[in-house]
């Protein structure tokens, strides 16, 4: 006891010295001669309460609190008007979760002592802690009223507490005053330019307001200067919102060195990788944000997109078993192997998980109709590439049933599906019906015109597209659905013209390329070979990714014959973009085809067939190959499939030329094949 004494008398002579005590509470200091032994005796609770108080601290020990308390009261009891005491009690109800005594102690002190500002940081240390304890809004917006003024009294007696500061500007966006936030956030960025909190906090507000460009003018130096990951991942979302996904991968790269292990930085620098096609580096962040989050189903989830996007099958096959152990019954991981499912021809596979999928999800008492028109959709899809259009289209109009809102969707669906189908009268008679019921409709506008077009009768097409032209920059678009009609009826000037003045109006590379790719195609077509591939090479120039691009350019060379090796390149690279894409597969056969490589255009070109069955060109060009193999007979069944197609394709898809071709070498096929098997023919003896 006689140690404990000397400790608390020493710590009382150190931290509450007379002058201490007077500077904190000149009310309660006694002329110098009335001093006196009960003014000890105060210095000494007070002491031993602070003692008891960290005690507390170091042990957490509730009967330390009780004392502590105990020791300050009975130094209150001697100086009742002392602010010091009255904060010091305040702080050990809160510390030992008495709130409502530790607000109301707070506010005692206070009263004696408006500057106090210990006790103004308690009371706003305790409101805030509460806030997210409280469910009743109106109490809530109460609290965080008491809270902004507790700091906003502290800044103003304390203008450099940074930590009020940054309190005060969270509070603010809480209530929504945005500019409050900022004049707050600014000044501490004034008073301390390296203050990361202030910076993250400013850049955040500027963001979610979405002035990309400042926060990047706010943070581009000081991510420079001192490196932060998360300044730096901050930098990234801002070049995000601007869609500059360059120096957004820059930004969040550096995020992800400074601090590898963090899945914020990797999610933001994938998802930069995959707005610019970067698929393979985009997968590489996905196999660590697995590493990383093992639980995370939707990391698992997201490679197997990408595995899927890149032709790896069977890893994509294996990321969707892991994402399904950890999230079983999940939709989306459902949905993504319906996908996979259709990109690798496994249609019965496909058609039987999603109707078992919707069956259940009928059956459930609360059944999600957004999910449902989804896996009604896919399942449509599947349908269409399996070639069961009637299917299909009841599956588009149980999709409508199912989510209203996408029943606009699903009408343009179901008149796609007409028109897939070669029913073009049905597709036009559907899109009409859409059209006169939305006049206003660009979409049902430019659909029913684009059908028009199909019938290698433009005009009507042309008129209703003219009817949208409004004179601006947005007329773009327009001129481009123009040149397509109007190619599509062999008007090849009129199209020049047509896509030539959706490039002069063009903004951005993106509806520039479009413009470049229509170009590109009309001249090929025509046969002006040179003024194409410029038209492909501006357009490559701009997107060196563009799938369109290189798979029409390579194949215009191989078509022809010439620097095929550069063909069969640039198809490889359209294929690695979509690598399930029937056209594509097609243009590789066939230029391995033109470089004698048989095998391999017999394999690329039977998987072009089985994704686009119905396609003549493609199973001409599979005949060809068999009949180069001296597979004659193999080579008439595609001649013969090729002509029946060639009978049904749209009236602007018939190529008379090809046609009369494929019949001219069926024929002769024919009478070779009658000439071998004839008892005529046997050899003389």
């Amino acid at each position: 006891m006689k140690i404990q004494a000397t400790l608390i008398a020493a710590f009382a002579a150190l931290a509450l010295a007379p002058g201490a005590w007077a500077q904190a509470s000149p009310q309660a200091q006694p002329p110098a001669s009335q001093k006196s032994d009960s003014q000890a005796d105060a210095y000494f609770y007070f002491a031993q309460g602070h003692l008891e108080e960290m005690q507390y601290e170091l042990t957490n020990n509730a009967d330390l609190a009780a004392e502590s308390i105990d020791s300050y009261k009975k130094a209150l009891d001697i100086d009742p008007d002392s602010a010091v005491i009255k904060e010091r009690l305040a702080e050990i109800y809160a510390k030992s979760q008495r709130i409502r005594d530790a607000i109301l102690q707070a506010q005692e002190a206070l009263k004696i002592d408006p500057n106090n500002v210990d006790a103004h940081r308690l009371l706003a240390r305790i409101y805030v802690r509460s806030l997210g304890d409280l469910e009743a809004g109106d109490v809530q917006q109460e609290t965080l009223g008491k809270a902004v003024e507790q700091f906003q009294a502290i800044l103003k007696l304390d203008p450099r507490d940074t930590y009020s500061s940054l309190w005060l500007a969270r509070l603010y966006r809480f209530e929504n005053k945005h500019e409050e936030a900022e004049q707050v956030l600014r000044s501490v960025v004034k008073q301390e330019p390296d203050n990361e909190a202030a910076l993250e906090q400013l850049s955040q507000l500027l963001i979610d307001e979405s002035r990309s460009q400042e926060a990047v003018e706010l943070l581009a130096p000081a991510a420079s200067d001192s490196g932060s990951p998360d300044l730096c991942d901050l930098l990234g979302d801002a070049y995000s919102q601007l869609k500059n996904w360059a120096k957004a991968e820059d930004a969040y790269r550096k995020a992800v060195e400074g601090d590898p292990d963090d899945p914020g930085h990797r999610h933001g620098l994938a998802q930069a990788l995959i707005e610019q096609d970067k698929y393979a580096a985009a997968l590489v962040q996905f196999q660590k944000l697995s590493e990383l989050e093992p639980g995370n189903w939707e990391n698992q989830l997201r490679a197997s997109e990408l595995e899927r996007r890149l032709g790896e099958f069977d890893q994509a096959e294996a990321s969707l078993a892991r994402a399904r152990q950890i999230a079983p019954d999940n939709l989306e991981v459902l949905y993504n192997q319906a996908l996979l499912d259709q990109d690798e021809g496994r249609f019965d596979e496909g058609i039987k998980l999603l109707t078992d999928a919707i069956a259940g999800m009928k059956n459930q008492p609360s059944r999600n109709g957004t999910a449902l028109g989804i896996l009604y959709e896919q399942l449509g899809h599947i349908y269409r590439d399996q070639g069961n259009y009637s299917a299909a289209l009841e599956a588009f109009q149980e999709m409508a049933k199912a989510n209203p809102d996408s029943a606009k969707r699903a009408e343009m669906l179901t008149i796609d599906t007409y028109r897939e189908s070669h029913d073009l009268d049905r597709a036009i008679a559907e899109a009409k019906k859409a059209h006169e019921a939305d006049p206003k409709s660009e979409d049902a506008t430019v659909t029913l015109a684009l059908l028009y077009g199909e019938k290698s009768d433009p005009a009507d097409g042309i008129r209703l597209l003219e009817g949208l032209l409004s004179g601006t920059d947005a007329d773009a678009e327009i001129y481009l659905d123009i040149a397509q009609i109007e190619a599509r009826g062999k008007k090849y000037a009129d199209a020049e013209r047509a896509a030539t003045k959706a490039e002069q109006l063009a903004h951005g590379p993106e509806e520039q390329q479009s413009a470049w790719t229509m170009l590109g195609g009309i001249y090929q077509v025509q046969k002006k070979y040179d003024e194409a591939e410029r038209q492909f090479r501006r357009a490559l120039q701009a997107n060196p990714n563009n799938a369109e691009v290189l798979n029409n350019f390579g194949y215009m060379l191989a078509d022809r014959g010439v620097r095929l090796q550069e063909a069969t390149s640039m198809i490889e690279q359209a294929l690695k973009e979509q690598p399930s894409n029937g056209a594509y597969l097609d243009s590789l056969g066939w230029a391995y085809y033109k470089q004698n490589k048989l095998g391999e255009a017999e394999q690329y070109l039977r998987k072009a067939v089985e994704r686009e069955g119905r396609d003549p060109t493609i199973l001409s060009h599979l005949a060809d190959v068999y009949l180069r193999l001296g597979q004659n007979e193999q080579a008439a069944a595609f001649f013969e499939r090729s002509l029946a197609e060639w009978q049904k394709v749209l009236p602007a898809d018939y190529e008379p030329d090809k046609a009369n071709e494929v019949e001219a070498q069926l024929k002769n096929l024919k009478r070779r094949l009658a000439q071998k098997s004839s008892p005529d023919t046997a050899k003389p003896q």
